[in-house]
């Protein structure tokens, strides 16, 4: 374990596509690049490969909530490298539809987020964590995301959806 940042430069895209269940069909160069894992690594592999624990479990019950309504999901999420290291990013999650209408699975784009919207949320995500540690396993998502909205409703940030995107600007 390293633990030391890995930084998004301004034009980096990193993408990504999943299946229906979260299993990664696609990287492309620059996600490996800043991952660290090969592509023989990724392709096959649940998504959460990457999951940084530093991430509430309630920020992705709040994503598939979101993706299940067939919305968008945008997101300032932490993720793990292959050697230990961690990458932030601004995620905008969006569902891949069939011609059929159904969903077939998951397209992911990600930027670098602003270094205010990385301290920002560390905190918030801290605040999350203990939430669920105090809640147990089971209600831990959906204790620490009713913590997270009652945050914002306080904040009168409105949605999470709002309140990144305002801090990415």
């Amino acid at each position: 374990m390293n633990n030391q940042e890995v930084r998004l430069q301004p034009d980096d895209l990193i993408i990504t596509k999943t299946d229906q269940k979260g299993i990664i069909t696609y990287a492309n160069r620059k996600f490996m690049q800043v991952s660290n894992y090969a592509e023989s690594a990724l392709l096959g592999q649940a998504h959460n490969l990457i999951r940084h624990p530093d991430m509430p479990r309630g920020v992705f019950r709040l994503m598939w909530k979101t993706l299940m309504q067939g919305k968008e999901f945008f997101g300032i999420l932490k993720n793990y490298t292959a050697d230990g290291g961690f990458y932030w990013v601004f995620a905008n999650v969006t569902p891949d539809y069939g011609i059929d209408g159904s969903t077939k699975g998951y397209y992911s784009v990600r930027r670098m987020p602003t270094r205010h919207a990385i301290d920002t949320m560390t905190r918030i995500y801290a605040e999350m964590r203990a939430v669920e540690q105090s809640a147990g396993k089971a209600a831990a998502p959906d204790t620490s995301l009713a913590w997270l909205q009652d945050y914002l409703d306080k904040a009168h940030a409105g949605s999470y959806e709002n309140f990144v995107l305002g801090l990415n600007k």
